[in-house]
């Protein structure tokens, strides 16, 4: 098989940006290199499998998420983690940290990110980059709770309905990171993936590594 599926095309940088799910102990200032420098999770899994399977395409895969990061903090840093990393696709999931601090920190509300704020901020940031983009991937953010009436797994699903607007509108590849995880909650309690529900574990990680190719036309038979 030739892997003409594969949306990346050969010799292309591939970044990500988030909080710490994409984060996950990543090398700093840039998640990129030896020694676990893409970090523990799904990217390490995505770096992994490209880098086995695609090896003949030779993508470049860096990891710019940081832990505990909303929207906002994405913005203050979007030029030196995204612009001035110049690549050809970029692949951006956010919005966990701009729901939980509503939870989790119900009074200080100067650490929340309101629906139309965290729409908005998201849209300036993807027009202002994606003039210079080959590719771009949407991810939604996720709550691993079955229960769809549960206050924050509700307010979750608001947020990745903004990822999806604004996917349709930037014409991007969406990823509905939260259905992956409620087809594989049917057989998995959600701390199976999850002590918290937010912090995947390997499990986790997998089954958003596996939901990002397969949106980008990894092909699993490829040899």
């Amino acid at each position: 098989m030739d892997g003409s599926t594969l949306k990346i095309a050969s010799g292309s940088k591939l970044l990500f940006i988030g909080d710490s799910i994409t984060d996950a102990g990543r090398a700093q200032p840039v998640g990129e290199g030896l020694f676990g420098a893409h970090g523990t999770g799904y990217v390490n899994i995505v770096a992994g499998l490209l880098s086995a399977i695609y090896g003949d395409h030779q993508i470049r895969v860096v990891n710019q998420g940081s832990s505990g990061n909303t929207v906002l903090d994405l913005k203050a840093r979007w030029q030196r983690d995204v612009l001035d990393q110049a690549p050809d696709w970029l692949s951006v999931m956010i919005g966990i940290n701009d729901v939980w601090r509503q939870f989790d920190l119900p009074l200080q509300t100067e650490q929340h990110v309101g629906i139309e704020l965290y729409e908005r901020t998201l849209d300036e940031l993807i027009s202002r980059t994606k003039p210079s983009l080959k590719g771009l991937v949407m991810m939604t953010p996720f709550y691993i709770e079955p229960l769809q009436a549960d206050a924050m797994r509700s307010r979750m699903d608001r947020y990745g309905e903004a990822v999806q607007r604004l996917s349709t509108k930037h014409g991007a590849i969406f990823v509905d990171t939260q259905a992956a995880f409620d087809r594989v909650m049917k057989d998995w309690y959600p701390a199976a993936m999850a002590w918290d529900r937010v912090h995947p574990n390997q499990t986790g990680t997998t089954v958003i590594a596996k939901a990002f190719l397969d949106a980008v036309g990894f092909d699993w038979r490829r040899n």
